[in-house]
């Protein structure tokens, strides 16, 4: 249970830096209920948020990812994995499609904007997991 939450808040982390670092993926944060219109969202509302889209990218990467890689091998292998580029955007645009049915959440501003944020993302999460595994671990 502890890895579970610990890779959650790496990829809540690692999503919040690539919404910095690319103009086209953003994270829209909820607005609590009975707030006026037009009020932005606290600091509790877009940690929240940016757990929430966390949780549905690990699901929608968990399933759909494995089973696009499985079913999708060969053609891996024949574009010496360009095509995880691909799946990754397409991917971060179904998390996009999926949160917005929420009424916040991520948003990706088109298909290549998803695949440069899919990769953001990826070296963002790679990194911080280099650095908070082995802290992680020594407990």
């Amino acid at each position: 249970m502890a890895r579970l939450l610990v890779r959650l808040l790496i990829n809540a982390v690692a999503l919040w830096l690539t919404t910095l670092l690319v103009p086209g993926v953003k994270v829209v944060a909820f607005a609590p209920i009975g707030s006026a219109p037009g009020t932005p969202p606290g600091t509790l509302e877009t940690i929240v948020t940016y757990l929430i889209v966390a949780l549905i990218f690990g699901i929608v990467n968990g399933v759909v990812g494995n089973l696009v890689r499985i079913i999708a091998f060969p053609l891996y292998l024949l574009t010496l994995g360009l095509l995880a580029l691909v799946v990754n955007g397409l991917l971060l645009l179904l998390v996009a499609w999926i949160s917005s049915l929420l009424g916040f959440g991520l948003e990706v501003g088109g298909f290549w904007w998803g695949v440069l944020g899919a990769l953001v993302l990826a070296v963002f999460s790679w990194l911080i997991g280099l650095i908070v595994r082995p802290l992680v671990r020594a407990r």
